[in-house]
């Protein structure tokens, strides 16, 4: 943000980092905690609106140094894929693309990137709170006495059993889509992956290994010593909350949504089968991936 004087360059410190929410007034607690935090730690901030309600975060100090958009009823990505191109997130160093419903007690903004600078990290994501967190893959769940982990031995999904042999995600050179974060360079290349009608990004965790800039087993990692706590506490296409109306009237468009989701990581697998069928000069560096 650029002010309308005294806007020469001598003048203006720009943030070095980004911090990026979709977000609506019914997560105003949680998401309060964590812009506070991130503009303490000299984040610039950028809120998508997927309510409409934008006028009702005035109340808040932080409301006036904050970028907010608007679109109703839209996802992270779809926000993502049209306000975050890499032009024009080209001077941050890091960009934090997370959901609304974490918990950020015990994480510090700071310590994070020392850790994942210092590591070399160029996609990751805080570990969760295992104790708190509502887990859907055991690779993100905080190990003790660990600083970062790029890998777990435990089982990584249906069929799916990690070892010290896998090279494949979910079992390493994995992350989950709720609180990623990546340096400038694999937003560069993780932008383009993304599907312009395809909000839900269903399929894209498993392909931002090409984008480390690097081996995703030495890339890609989750951070221990800085970690968050999930919720899942979804409430974009949230159910009907009116008490007055029947449990079995209610309509929950959340299945809508799952349902959605389904479709849309179907059609993402087939996109990515054609392009690397048709593209003569694609040499898969993982040759040993798990087919989509």
């Amino acid at each position: 943000m650029i002010p309308l004087w005294n806007s020469s360059k001598k003048n203006i410190t720009s943030p070095a980092n980004l911090f990026v929410m979709a977000v609506g007034i019914k997560q105003k607690y949680l998401v309060n905690k964590m812009v506070v935090k991130f503009v303490a730690s000299g984040f610039a901030i950028m809120l998508f609106h997927y309510d409409g309600a934008v006028d009702e975060w005035k109340d808040f100090e932080w409301h006036s140094q904050v970028i907010h958009v608007s679109a109703t009823s839209q996802t992270k990505w779809w926000f993502a894929k049209r306000f975050l191109h890499p032009d024009i997130v080209a001077e941050y160093d890091y960009i934090f693309l997370w959901d609304e419903d974490l918990g950020v007690d015990d994480f510090h903004p700071e310590k994070y990137l020392s850790i994942i600078e210092r590591e070399g990290l160029e996609i990751s994501q805080p570990a969760l709170d295992p104790a708190k967190s509502e887990i859907h893959h055991l690779i993100t769940a905080r190990l003790r006495n660990s600083i970062v982990h790029r890998r777990t031995y435990r089982p990584g999904g249906p069929g799916k059993v990690c070892n010290a042999q896998s090279t494949s995600p979910p079992c390493t050179g994995w992350i989950e889509m709720m609180a990623p974060v990546f340096s400038r360079a694999a937003w560069r290349c993780v932008w383009y992956l993304i599907q312009n009608d395809l909000i839900y990004a269903w399929g894209l965790d498993m392909q931002l290994g090409y984008c480390a800039q690097g081996d995703r087993m030495n890339r890609v990692g989750i951070v221990d010593a800085e970690y968050v706590v999930h919720y899942n506490r979804p409430t974009l296409g949230g159910a009907d909350e009116d008490k007055a109306t029947p449990k079995s009237h209610k309509h929950d468009p959340r299945v809508e949504v799952r349902r959605q989701s389904y479709v849309e990581l179907a059609e993402f697998k087939r996109r990515w089968r054609k392009a690397s069928r048709e593209d003569r000069c694609w040499v898969n560096p993982y040759p040993q991936s798990i087919p989509l």
